[in-house]
């Protein structure tokens, strides 16, 4: 049975779920972002981590720490549900960066892991990359 988690009226549990399906394991996996369609700014020139945990994920987002609740189907469907970002100013284009990739990752509501474990990508709901991570290790 599927749990209700209602977040500030977000049904995360409204995701549908394939007959006898998994979800991809994804638990207790950290990312390093590297790759996104924002112009200009290279991911790779910034510490952005996504981290799942206890069903929760997590991480830096170039500047500030974020966290929070997600779903993910067995269908790969997913969703975030509302962040807690801690509140450190920086260099402009780090908040830049920050504030970029907080929006696509809001925005993403597919996710794939790669068979052999080496990329996780996020993509939304017209099937589109938004985000690209490897694994940290």
């Amino acid at each position: 049975m599927l749990a209700l988690v209602l977040l500030a009226g977000l049904a995360l549990s409204s995701l549908p779920v394939a007959c006898g399906g998994e979800p991809p394991a994804v638990a207790g996996t950290q990312w390093r972002l590297a790759w996104w369609p924002v112009d200009g700014l290279d991911p790779r020139e910034f510490t952005i981590t996504l981290r799942f945990e206890d069903g929760r994920l997590g991480g830096t987002a170039a500047v500030n720490s974020y966290g929070g609740p997600y779903a993910l189907a067995a269908d790969g469907g997913f969703r975030v549900g509302d962040l807690a970002v801690t509140g450190m100013a920086g260099p402009p284009r780090a908040m830049r960066a920050e504030a970029a990739y907080l929006r696509l990752l809001r925005a993403a509501r597919v996710l794939l892991l790669s068979a052999d474990g080496g990329e996780l990508v996020l993509r939304d709901g017209g099937g589109r990359d938004l985000l690209r991570f490897v694994p940290v290790r």
